[in-house]
């Protein structure tokens, strides 16, 4: 098989699957509203059924309902008429996904569901089959072809179906007001979670904290540079109030206008109009401040003292960048 040949058949699967997801649009009716509506009002969770590949993407609509806001457990069709209905409680809705309707798994599981009398909602291909006819709200996935040259292998129906609980998460979180803050919640590990909650105060505390008053001489000041090895040093009153920064691009701006500055001190070569960042500002608003303002470093203000430094190597390390 040729390069173009290779290329068609990839382009002909994305035609098809954008096609079927596109086609998904007139499904987005009064009965998923329904759907959305009685998911959102339950005191329950939503527990998530399927067979085969259906059983796949039901995991994965479970992990972004969690993720977002909306209790859900995963429930494999097979295990759950032997033995997993155990987790069904009373205030609990069914969602069962399956492309056929048929499967002999879900012939035995939807009466039972009904039996229990919890919400059963259907996620099926097929508005004639027994979990479409047996359920009390069904949502239409139907597909007019699979991606799959022979039409058997479940490709655009299961994209269908993953961009139908997709729609499904995102209109609960709209009702329920969840926000980036409610996601860092449940998001506290790797690089997302903290560009979520990590906050400037946090990262200043891990580094030194290099401070002058005004009235140090330059060797004070070059001492205090050179222990912290930050390049800088900030310079406060004795309330611990923020003048200015002395920073290395400083000193060598000093040694270019005087050869004698023996008498000079602090005050006489800070930069008065340091940039300062407060300490509850979320880490990756420092970052972006550091990029506007092209500055490799801020001065954290907690409160109008002086509470540390944070640098751009901070955030390379916290992995923000």
């Amino acid at each position: 098989m040729n390069t173009d040949k290779i290329i068609t058949i990839a382009l002909r699967t994305v035609e098809l699957e954008t096609s079927s997801v596109n086609g998904l649009k007139q499904f987005i009716d009064t009965h998923f509203v329904k759907a959305v509506k009685t998911i959102a009002a339950s005191r329950g969770r939503l527990i998530v059924s399927g067979i085969g590949k259906s059983a796949i993407i039901a995991q994965k609509i479970v992990a972004t309902l969690n993720s977002t806001g909306t209790p859900a457990v995963f429930m494999h069709a097979a295990d759950a008429i032997h033995g997993d209905l155990g987790m069904i409680q009373s205030d609990d809705i069914i969602l069962v996904i399956s492309k056929s309707g048929n499967s002999p798994e879900i012939k035995v599981l939807a009466p039972l569901v009904k039996n229990f009398g919890n919400t059963l909602i259907g996620m099926v291909g097929n508005m004639q089959s027994f979990l479409a006819l047996n359920s009390d709200i069904v949502l239409n996935t139907t597909v007019d072809q699979e991606a799959c040259p022979i039409n058997l292998a479940p490709t655009s129906s299961t994209t269908v179906q993953m961009v139908m609980g997709d729609a499904l998460a995102v209109c609960l979180m709209e009702l329920k007001g969840f926000n980036s803050s409610d996601f860092a919640k449940y998001h506290p590990g790797g690089t997302l979670g903290k560009k979520l909650y990590l906050r400037v105060a946090e990262i200043a505390a891990q580094n030194a904290k290099p401070f002058i008053l005004p009235t140090a001489s330059i060797k004070e000041v070059i001492v205090v540079m050179t222990q912290s090895r930050l390049g800088a040093a900030v310079v406060v009153n004795e309330a611990e109030n923020i003048l200015g920064i002395i920073t290395d691009g400083d000193l060598r701006r000093m040694l270019e206008k005087t050869a004698n500055f023996e008498n000079l001190c602090a005050k006489d070569i800070m930069s008065s109009d340091p940039k300062t960042i407060a300490s509850d500002v979320l880490a990756v608003n420092a970052l972006e401040e550091m990029r506007t303002k092209n500055i490799s470093q801020l001065i954290v203000d907690n409160n109008g003292t002086y509470g540390g430094i944070i640098h751009l190597h901070d955030l390379v390390k916290e992995g923000i960048i």
